[in-house]
């Protein structure tokens, strides 16, 4: 299956929704960092990671989050959260190796 980034992410929203999770944002960009997906989990404000790989070779989706890239995501997140009351938050990670579809919360903590 060969499917673009904006599809990944696409199918990633469809399984969140499903699973009774609200999209708020997509593709939130600020300088130095971007979200693909910003959610709500009950009173908890996720934030998501959509990781494609065509295989598993090198690691797969789940390899493809480094420090670097979550210190990233961080740095977005903190500026979603400026001059907002701070709910609970969590960083969750939805990968796609091939047709697989896995939703990993807490996939990481604030780098």
């Amino acid at each position: 299956m060969n499917i673009s980034g904006s599809e990944a992410e696409e199918r990633a929203a469809q399984h969140l929704v499903r699973h009774g999770l609200k999209i708020l944002a997509r593709n939130y960009r600020c300088r130095g960092g971007e979200i693909d997906l910003v959610c709500r989990d009950g009173a908890t404000l996720v934030f998501v990671e959509v990781r494609l790989r065509s295989n598993r070779n090198f690691g797969g989706a789940a390899a493809s989050i480094t420090p670097a890239k979550q210190r990233r995501i961080t740095l977005a997140a903190n500026h979603y959260l400026a001059g907002k009351p701070l709910p609970v938050c969590r960083f969750d990670a939805v990968l796609l190796d091939g047709t697989d579809i896995d939703w990993i919360r807490n996939a990481f903590d604030a780098a």
